[in-house]
């Protein structure tokens, strides 16, 4: 498919990335003016307008929300600063979607290694696994509520569900596919204790898939933000649920444009300290 970001050399069995060219730039323009084209034609054919704000409204909302000044207090030294409305909304997202992100992905990944690595460990907590899994991030708000209250922490609690258990199984699935003949010639050298094994056998073998679960996490979460900010607290998925409550759609296209902004710049940026990170395989 033309959209996959990254291949698989079927020789090597490395991961490729496409090489951007003029032709794949003019098709991707094409594409992009095409969807605004199709947007605005829909747009102007529904009524009332409110309902499906056009391109140009809602550029024009992201501009008024990005000129409009509102208060942000800044965390632990709790000073006010004035800014744009729409990056003290950006700010408060990232509150609780930062440390739930990265506490989430880090317990994820220990607890996937440990499982992926102990057979008797995998044996004792399966059925807990199991059990919890299938359950959806979303569901927890209530504990949320409940153990932290409306705010921030309660927020960061339900992202970092979600991003726990996308990096639980990229941990576990990239430990468990560590070929037997890498342990074994690691023991063979003198590599016994796990912990050895794990450090220099076991996660350089796993690096891509738990790279990979990390970078799916980064988009999965900005989805559960949305979710997480539905019973009150602060940031850009709470103002894009105010906004359609209000009616006022080209808000909400706004802010929802801002999510696909910061997702496409971490995403980049990630994309490319995972590429250093795994330039060894090259």
């Amino acid at each position: 498919m033309s959209i996959e970001t990254s291949d698989t050399d079927q020789a090597t069995g490395k991961r490729t990335f496409p090489e951007w060219n003029a032709s794949r730039i003019v098709r991707g323009v094409l594409g992009t003016i095409g969807f605004l084209g199709l947007w605005w034609a829909a747009s102007s054919v529904v009524t009332p307008a409110y309902l499906l704000p056009s391109p140009l409204a809602a550029a024009s909302a992201f501009v008024e929300q990005l000129t409009t000044s509102a208060r942000l207090t800044l965390p632990v030294v709790g000073t006010e600063i004035q800014t744009a409305r729409m990056v003290v909304k950006l700010a408060q997202s990232l509150l609780h979607y930062v440390p739930g992100l990265l506490i989430g992905a880090s317990f994820g990944i220990a607890l996937g290694v440990a499982l992926g690595w102990s057979g008797r460990l995998d044996d004792a907590l399966t059925p807990v696994v199991r059990i919890l899994r299938p359950i959806p991030p979303l569901a927890w708000i209530v504990f949320a509520i409940v153990w932290f209250g409306i705010g921030h922490t309660g927020a960061a609690f339900i992202v970092f569900i979600g991003a726990f258990w996308i990096n639980f199984y990229g941990a576990y699935s990239g430990v468990e596919s560590t070929p037997t003949q890498l342990t074994e010639v690691a023991s063979s050298l003198g590599v016994r204790a796990d912990l050895e094994m794990i450090r220099y056998v076991v996660l350089p073998s796993a690096a891509p898939q738990i790279l990979t679960s990390f970078r799916t996490s980064i988009g999965r979460c900005w989805m559960i933000v949305v979710g997480a900010e539905l019973f009150g607290a602060p940031g850009v998925g709470y103002e894009i649920i105010n906004a359609s409550n209000n009616l006022a759609m080209d808000i909400s296209v706004a802010y929802m444009l801002v999510i696909s902004l910061v997702y496409l710049v971490t995403d980049g940026a990630f994309r490319s300290v995972e590429g250093r990170m795994l330039a060894w395989r090259e």
